[in-house]
């Protein structure tokens, strides 16, 4: 049964940094083989696409939002994906879910909590 679990996420002041980490195991097939993307849901709002990457980290994609802020990036060694996140603002403020995409299922991790203040 695959298991995706975040970490990294606290409070911190507006234009200062945080990274996130999402660890998986128990995949059915090679971690690298999956699309791993990062979601935010803030208060009263919907679940948002913030970054993705490929396999093979060929390709990365951001939502406009973050873009020049966030990076995301991926050690298939060592199984995890990681979020960059600079100059943060109030705005960022959200649970982050980590979520690999398969050819039969998609998994998703337990989030984690970021809190930015003004």
């Amino acid at each position: 049964q695959g298991q995706l679990v975040e970490s990294g996420g606290g409070l911190v002041q507006a234009g200062g940094s945080l990274r996130l980490s999402c660890a998986a195991s128990g995949f059915s097939f090679s971690f690298s083989f999956y699309a791993m993307n990062w979601y935010r849901q803030a208060p009263g709002k919907e679940r948002e696409l913030v970054a993705a990457i490929s396999a093979g980290s060929i390709s990365t994609n951001y939502a406009d939002s973050v873009k020049g802020r966030f990076t995301i990036s991926r050690t298939d060694a060592k199984n995890t994906v990681y979020l960059q996140m600079n100059s943060l603002k109030a705005e960022d403020t959200g649970v982050y879910y980590c979520m690999a995409k398969g050819v039969t299922r998609d998994y998703w991790g337990q989030g984690t909590q970021v809190t930015v203040s003004s």
